[in-house]
């Protein structure tokens, strides 16, 4: 929590930075985390009207996609361990459907079924997970069995799973899914120049004033912010690494990012940020990137059709798609920085600070 706030802190100094004219903002707490919306150019009042029916709807959301607290996401995991076909609620529909799409973009890597291995690691909980890692068999036996999107099929309301192990868990992309419907709120009722920002994680639209909107990319290895991302017309930054919430035990992290191929977290990879025109694909892009690693990040992200991207690994390497390097302002020299040219990539000297904040 503590670290989320620092991320949330940083975007909102940068905001703060900007002129302060006619400005909108309201905290929320959601999804596990503060989410920050700020309206600009606008009347205050009918401001706050459109973002507290988003409260509302965002609280709803809270409730019916919550995977391990009781709610209709708990009912319908629990049918599907039964094998029974059941009703899904109307809300969960979209997000089933958006999260199957983006489950095959990403090769897989990006896997909404793999909740019962994210239980079994202790991250369906609202408190840190601790002690030893889980059983070798314990996992070996959930890869087995392969739980995936593809094994759920949704016809006319109704889901039905061919594999009894799935388990859906959308905490993957449900933040960048409940960004984007705030946006598409804030439009409605004719706001251009507004920034929804979820613990760090943002869709930002028009501008902030006569300038753009400021982003900070937090370093993922220290305190301070690594880079600054201007945006402007209608982009979302979104970020995943290992340092927000983990399991440890006896000095050992285990980041909450598992690889649905092998049932572990994820390892040398300490953060990626995407940016893209929708939320919800940077928030599950962000995620399958993370598992990709070095090693396949210029393949998944090409399929998902993400021009943006900057990886961070353990070294303090930041790999950066082409249009990537043209959008960063480091604020903290990188060790070094490998830009990809499809299959080959070209190893660059550090970069210069480029001012400061």
């Amino acid at each position: 929590m503590r670290l989320r706030l620092v991320a949330l802190l940083l975007v909102s100094l940068l905001i703060a930075a900007c002129d302060r004219q006619a400005q909108y903002e309201q905290q929320i707490y959601v999804f596990g985390t503060l989410v920050d919306i700020t309206v600009f150019g606008t009347d205050p009042q009918r401001a706050r009207a459109v973002v507290d029916e988003i409260a509302a709807e965002f609280q709803q959301m809270h409730r019916e996609w919550h995977a391990w607290e009781p709610g209709p996401l708990v009912e319908l995991n629990d049918a599907i361990a039964r094998g029974e076909p059941a009703e899904v609620l109307p809300s969960l529909v979209p997000i089933i459907e958006q999260s199957r799409e983006l489950y095959e973009k990403s090769d897989g890597l990006f896997n909404p079924a793999i909740g019962a291995l994210l239980n079994l690691w202790g991250f369906q909980s609202s408190e840190p997970p601790s002690g030893p890692p889980p059983a070798r068999e314990a996992v070996a036996a959930l890869v087995a069995a392969d739980p995936g999107m593809d094994d759920v099929a949704l016809e006319n309301g109704t889901l039905r799973s061919s594999n009894p192990v799935v388990r859906l868990d959308f905490g993957g992309f449900a933040k960048g899914y409940a960004v984007d419907r705030a946006i598409e709120r804030l439009r409605a009722a004719g706001f251009e120049d507004a920034i929804v920002n979820a613990g760090g994680d943002l869709r930002a639209i028009g501008s902030h004033g006569d300038r753009p909107w400021r982003v900070g990319v937090r370093h993922p290895q220290g305190q301070g912010i690594l880079a600054a991302i201007e945006v402007s017309g209608d982009e979302s930054i979104f970020t995943s690494g290992n340092y927000v919430r983990f399991r440890e035990h006896e000095g050992v992290h285990y980041q909450h990012i598992l690889d649905p191929r092998t049932g572990w977290p994820v390892q040398g990879v300490t953060s990626v940020t995407v940016i893209h025109d929708n939320g919800a694909e940077a928030d599950a892009a962000a995620t399958a990137l993370v598992v990709a690693g070095p090693k396949e990040w210029e393949r998944i992200a090409r399929r998902m059709e993400i021009r943006h991207v900057m990886l961070v690994d353990d070294a303090g390497t930041v790999y950066m798609t082409p249009s990537m390097v043209e959008r960063v302002q480091f604020q903290s020299e990188p060790a070094r920085i490998v830009v990809g040219e499809g299959v080959r990539s070209t190893i660059l000297a550090p970069a210069p600070v480029q001012g400061h904040l």
